[in-house]
């Protein structure tokens, strides 16, 4: 029998894998802020921020311990995973699908009652059946594109941070659902070099658990092609959303972009040459460039400032 212990505690909380769902926050919240702009908008919808922040953690971590107790035979193999409770047993597969559901309930009811949103609660039931089924049970052991089209799961943050703010906005206030979608393609884009990253640095776990990851099947040198194409594939979406943004963001994007694109071809270039390459440093900077990235929008948000857009003349509909 489990109890209640602080370690039981803990082993639950670590099901849902904090560290990942910090990101997905931070996709999120930009979003929320951008669909508003304005320090008076921030100040009429914080109640709103706080509890689709909330609600979207509870979605996140349903579905994260969905996986972790799909891929528990798969961790068990894998030296960076062994470590999960499930592996360790410090929870039961019964107990941890038990959990699962119950946030994942709570989250569909809580962004759709108290966040007044039940096209975000969609996207929350959507995310979960995509990323569980889709990418856990069919993708991942099949195809070495896993994690890009697996990776959509980890763009709905952004959709439903403008559901909710969209669907308590003002009647006849412009949607512009166009730019909830690129940040969602930023997003999309952005994983596929993150993970492969991370993938180079463990080749042979992934290899021992049987997980076709690119860096597992092709080789180096064509990983890190497809890693520089993804990048900038990266850095050109994100360039879309400049026009409904100060230059705040256009600061922010270009100066993090050319960072991250330039570290990419530098692990390109070290490949080539055969010189021993650190692919953790491009892992840890994606990081780091997606928190700036969104980091920036968020205060090109609240500050609330013409877009560029608007400046130029375009239509004040889409920005």
């Amino acid at each position: 029998m489990e109890g209640y212990s602080l370690e039981t505690i803990k082993a639950y909380f670590a099901l849902t894998k904090p560290r990942i769902i910090e990101l997905l926050l931070v996709a999120a919240i930009p979003a929320m802020l951008q669909a508003q702009r304005g320090v008076d908008a921030v100040a009429d919808n914080i109640w709103l921020i706080i509890s689709t922040i909330f609600g979207g953690w509870m979605g996140a971590a349903a579905a994260h311990t969905f996986n972790n107790v799909v891929d528990a035979d798969i961790d068990q193999k894998m030296q960076r995973t062994r470590a999960r409770p499930l592996v360790r047993h410090t929870v039961s597969p019964r107990n941890a699908t038990i959990f699962a559901w119950v946030m994942l309930a709570l989250s569909v009811l809580w962004l759709g009652v108290l966040a007044n949103s039940w096209l975000a609660a969609f996207f929350v039931l959507l995310t979960n059946f995509f990323y569980v089924f889709v990418y856990t049970k069919f993708l991942k052991m099949r195809n070495a594109q896993n994690i890009v089209w697996g990776g959509l799961a980890g763009c709905m943050p952004a959709m439903v941070g403008w559901a909710v703010i969209r669907d308590n906005a003002p009647a006849g206030e412009p949607d512009r659902w166009w730019q909830a979608i690129v940040l969602f393609l930023i997003i999309f884009f952005w994983t596929p070099p993150h993970t492969w990253a991370l993938a180079m640095k463990y080749k042979k776990d992934y290899a021992a658990a049987g997980v076709p990851m690119l860096p597992v099947v092709a080789p180096e040198r064509e990983v890190t092609r497809q890693i520089i194409w993804y990048t900038v594939g990266t850095l050109i979406v994100s360039f879309l959303i400049i026009p409904a943004a100060s230059w705040i963001y256009l600061i922010a994007a270009v100066a993090s972009g050319a960072v991250f694109l330039w570290m990419a071809i530098r692990l390109h270039q070290g490949v080539i040459n055969g010189t021993p390459v650190k692919p953790m440093r491009l892992f840890i900077y994606s990081n780091n460039y997606l928190s700036v990235l969104f980091i920036g929008l968020s205060i090109d948000a609240i500050l609330g400032w013409e877009p560029i857009g608007r400046m130029l003349g375009l239509s004040a509909t889409l920005f």
